[in-house]
């Protein structure tokens, strides 16, 4: 009875045992797997830690890539202050230039209106010598015919001589008729000597205003020229500041491209950060766990 109650009581004991054993198993099994499922942590971390490292010095050189922007970005808007300075300046001088050009043009318009109506006024005077040299050599015409006539009558006088008794009356008629073409004469000498005085004043106040016309002709000759000049530096001054602008332009689209770059890195570097800040937060809950 006892070896029986012995074998009963040593059957449980091993029963226990075993339970007991697989209960150890059960609970090794699941330490293993805390152990792998630890580990497994670690080598997450240590990846995470990692990688927090490299995201921090790629945040510095972020950074330091921001500021060195940040600085080339203000001395871009630095230099385009400048520009846009310069560019106002070209423009003032610009305007100012038009403005020159503009007053001689019309100077040079007013100019040569001038010496359109002096030129006009020489056709006339030149008509009007034209016509009173007409009018001299009709004058001279004349007055040979009544020198040819005289020399005529003189001829007949001197043929009648002899027949000065029998053709006094006639004579006395002739001597009349020379009297009057002698005053005729006289007037048409008088006449020819106005009429070349006038045509020697003409002739004066054709030179002057010859003079003149010449005088206006170098005025405008001198303005066309310095108009000339005038275009050269306006063509100048515009080719100036379309290079300016083309430059402005330039550094605008150049500050445009760096603005959103910038924006785009600053949106990198967000997303970075919270992204680090997300891994602290899983860094510091697994510490928690394990502990």
């Amino acid at each position: 009875n006892i070896i029986r109650r012995q074998r009963q009581e040593l059957k449980l004991l091993i029963a226990e045992l075993q339970d007991r054993d697989r209960e150890l198993n059960d609970m090794v099994a699941v330490h293993e797997r805390h152990i792998q499922a630890w580990e497994d942590d670690r080598q997450k971390i240590l990846t995470l830690a990692e990688r927090c490292s490299s995201l921090a010095s790629e945040l510095n050189e972020r950074n330091a890539v921001i500021k060195s922007l940040t600085r080339k970005l203000r001395l871009l808007e630095s230099q385009h202050n400048d520009s846009k300075i310069t560019l106002e300046n070209t423009q003032q001088k610009f305007k100012e230039l038009t403005q020159k050009v503009t007053d001689s043009s019309v100077h040079c318009q007013a100019l040569e209106e001038k010496n359109q109506s002096l030129h006009c006024s020489v056709l006339e005077l030149s008509a009007k010598t034209g016509q009173l040299q007409a009018r001299e050599q009709e004058l001279l015409t004349m007055l040979q015919l009544k020198d040819k006539a005289l020399i005529e009558t003189t001829d007949q006088i001197t043929e009648v001589t002899s027949k000065f008794k029998t053709l006094e009356s006639a004579l006395h008629t002739a001597k009349l008729e020379e009297l009057s073409r002698s005053r005729e004469r006289q007037d048409l000498k008088l006449t020819l000597n106005d009429v070349v005085f006038q045509v020697n004043k003409m002739k004066d106040v054709l030179s002057e205003k010859m003079k003149e016309s010449s005088k206006y002709q170098e005025e405008i000759s001198h303005l066309k020229q310095e108009n000339v000049c005038l275009r050269s530096e306006l063509i100048l001054a515009v080719e100036e500041a379309q290079r300016k602008d083309q430059l402005y332009q330039f550094t605008k689209s150049k500050q445009v491209r760096i603005e959103k770059e910038l924006s785009s890195l600053r949106q990198v570097c967000v997303k970075q950060q919270r992204d680090l800040h997300f891994l602290h937060v899983n860094l510091d809950s697994s510490q928690d766990t394990r502990q």
